[in-house]
């Protein structure tokens, strides 16, 4: 059986994902501490295997709000990560055949003049100085990042060309159950904090008592997102399929709101609603705030060469909330499968 091995930050963050790796796996996975992505050389040492590995994911990009530094926060991590992670696998790993590289709906998208429908043959456009604005910083991460990627495995000549193939994976948000590793709810991924924050509307311990629908904050600029199990599902795929090679694959579930979310939660939480304040009527939610002219999206690529069936987002949200309820009621070991 094939054998995994993790870079990470730090050896808690390590020790946390082996203890809750299913008992069948422990032996075949390990890890090895990278605490500094965007440092020279930084992956030489974790690249190099006996027996020599023949596939790299490459899933690495921060991502977080408050940002105070987007050079040091942000692009150094996504360029210099990946370009270093690219020059390491050609210098150390001889054998790999395949590099799969996590990209983004933000390196497709360009929310100051959409296209009419995104699939990948889109590029997000940026200048470096829009880059430096912390608001944009990650979506200018990605789009160099990635076409960094694509410029090395392309290379000057073909004596500098590395015998590895590349694939880039571009999902939007990304929702679906936390992994069983997190100490808390605090510590999702970004795009999941929505779900949690919308589900502790209907907790009393959380305010839900006096916060009413009108709570929900706007959806936008993105509309799209993607089951964590599809995105996870991808990158496998995109490592199996020969014909995956040499492409980018915007995987993409759907197309949400936060209204639509909001209706998914309370129905997933039997048609609850939220307790109004000071025996105020029951506040109405505002109409959806997706747009009627939003814009498209075609996954199809995904569908017809990685084989993916997505999960809709009714079951999405059902299964995250199912899995958050667990995690908050009996800790990380209920954390779903």
């Amino acid at each position: 059986m094939a054998k995994v091995l993790l870079t990470v930050r730090s050896d808690d963050k390590g020790r946390k994902i082996l203890e809750s790796s299913q008992a069948g796996r422990k032996g075949r996975v390990s890890y090895t501490v990278v605490r500094d992505i965007a440092e020279g050389g930084a992956f030489n040492h974790a690249v190099q295997s006996s027996p020599p590995f023949r596939y790299v994911i490459h899933t690495a990009s921060p991502y977080f709000f408050g940002i105070k530094d987007p050079v040091k926060e942000i692009l150094d991590p996504s360029i210099k990560g990946t370009k270093g992670l690219l020059e390491s696998v050609k210098a150390y790993a001889p054998k790999v055949e395949r590099v799969v590289i996590t990209s983004s709906s933000a390196a497709i998208l360009n929310p100051s003049s959409h296209a009419k429908v995104y699939d990948e043959t889109i590029w997000g456009t940026t200048t470096w100085e829009e880059a430096l604005d912390p608001i944009k910083a990650y979506r200018a991460g990605k789009i160099y990042a990635e076409r960094a990627a694509w410029e090395f495995v392309a290379g000057k000549d073909e004596a500098s060309r590395p015998t590895f193939d590349l694939v880039t994976i571009q999902p939007p948000l990304v929702f679906g159950p936390p992994p069983r590793h997190l100490s808390s709810l605090a510590a999702l991924n970004t795009s999941n904090h929505r779900i949690r924050d919308i589900l502790r509307l209907f907790s009393p311990s959380e305010g839900g008592d006096d916060k009413g629908r009108k709570s929900l904050p706007p959806t936008g600029p993105v509309f799209l997102f993607c089951d964590v199990r599809d995105a996870a599902l991808a990158h496998v795929r995109a490592l199996q399929v020969p014909e995956a090679g040499g492409n980018r694959f915007f995987v993409v579930g759907g197309m949400f709101s936060n209204w639509r979310i909001w209706e998914l939660v309370r129905e997933k939480m039997g048609g609850k609603t939220i307790r109004p304040r000071n025996g105020e009527r029951e506040r109405k939610m505002e109409e959806d705030d997706m747009p009627d002219d939003v814009y498209g999206f075609n996954s199809d690529k995904s569908k017809e060469v990685l084989g993916i069936e997505y999960h809709d987002l009714r079951m999405c949200i059902g299964d995250t909330v199912s899995a958050m309820i667990k995690y908050e009621n009996l800790g990380n070991e209920g954390c779903g499968d």
